[in-house]
């Protein structure tokens, strides 16, 4: 069964490019286009897509408050959002983190590399490219009382293994990746993550990268 996708932006020739992009791939489908949030929302709870692809500024309801009502929508648990705009600011980055985006890539993002993302974040991973990480990164680390509430002590607690993974992850690189570098399944990766958050108590992907920095297990330079 394809991964369903709702497209949202305000640009028709976006959308349309998207869309022939998307419909382009045996195991991906496009189930609707949205111009706005509202629009996204409401067009979210009529089809339950897999990924809604979602652009950050658009008029009148944006994307940040669209990911906001679609990610808190229990009927909608299932559906997963993957930001795609321009403006990778650190402000954005994590606003869309916060409120429950699974994802973020920038529109200078290559077409494969888009259309992995989709799949990634249809396989339940969280995916940041590499200049929304040192955005988050820089956010988290300039900003008081925006990381993480465990101490950098706890990462003693994880195995080699976890740490190697961790500081993979931290450096914007997918589970897909993760895997081909270190010659393991995606499983195995998508475990170590788990088992890493769970051992230093991080809420989300995104904390536990923030730790890796804070920690030093990651040089911010």
């Amino acid at each position: 069964m394809p991964i369903r996708v709702l497209i949202v932006d305000d640009q028709t020739l976006l959308r349309a490019t998207f869309r022939v992009l998307i419909d382009s791939c045996d195991d991906l489908e496009v189930v609707a286009e949205a111009s706005d949030g509202q629009q996204a929302v409401e067009l979210a709870r009529v089809h339950h897509p897999d990924v809604v692809l979602m652009d950050i500024r658009m008029p009148g309801t944006d994307g940040l408050a669209a990911t906001e009502a679609i990610c808190n929508d229990k009927d909608l648990h299932d559906t997963r959002v993957l930001v795609l705009t321009t403006f990778q600011s650190d402000e954005h980055v994590a606003q869309a983190l916060h409120l429950g985006a699974s994802g973020f890539l920038g529109k200078n993002t290559t077409a494969d590399a888009l259309l992995d993302g989709i799949r990634t974040i249809a396989a339940g991973d969280a995916l940041l490219s590499p200049a929304a990480t040192r955005s988050l990164i820089t956010r988290l680390l300039s900003t008081p009382g925006t990381g993480p509430d465990v101490p950098p002590e706890r990462l003693a607690a994880l195995t080699p293994r976890e740490r190697e993974v961790v500081r993979l992850a931290a450096v914007g690189k997918s589970n897909t990746e993760i895997a081909d570098e270190l010659f393991l399944s995606v499983l195995t990766v998508r475990t170590h993550i788990q088992h890493a958050r769970a051992k230093v108590g991080a809420r989300d992907r995104a904390q536990l990268v923030a730790l890796a920095y804070q920690s030093g297990l990651v040089s911010g330079r």
